[in-house]
């Protein structure tokens, strides 16, 4: 089975929308981003949130790629800037 960060690099998304999300990355705060994203209440550590994120985004590209009306590019910017966060703090600290 694949680590976490082997599937997160699997990834192939356009390359604007994942140059938007390293350039709103520099500012990402976990403790701010993760509640808008995931829910408030207790934050959950890096790769369980990482997780979530990349199950969430999978749902935003489906509706991207089947050309949803409910389709939001803003969320999916959203979602895409925390799991390049979150991966950069879980290559930073040697976990996955």
């Amino acid at each position: 089975m694949q680590d976490i960060l082997s599937m997160l690099h699997a990834l192939r998304r356009p390359p604007l929308l994942m140059r938007a999300a390293r350039i709103g990355a520099v500012d990402y705060r976990r403790s701010v981003h993760l509640p808008r994203l995931l829910g408030y209440g207790v934050l959950p550590r890096h790769g369980a949130a990482l997780f979530r994120l990349m199950e969430l985004e999978g749902t935003l590209n489906s509706q991207r790629l089947s050309d949803d009306t409910s389709y939001s590019l803003i969320r999916h910017v959203d979602v895409l800037i925390a799991m390049v966060g979150e991966a950069r703090v879980l290559r930073a600290s040697g976990n996955t």
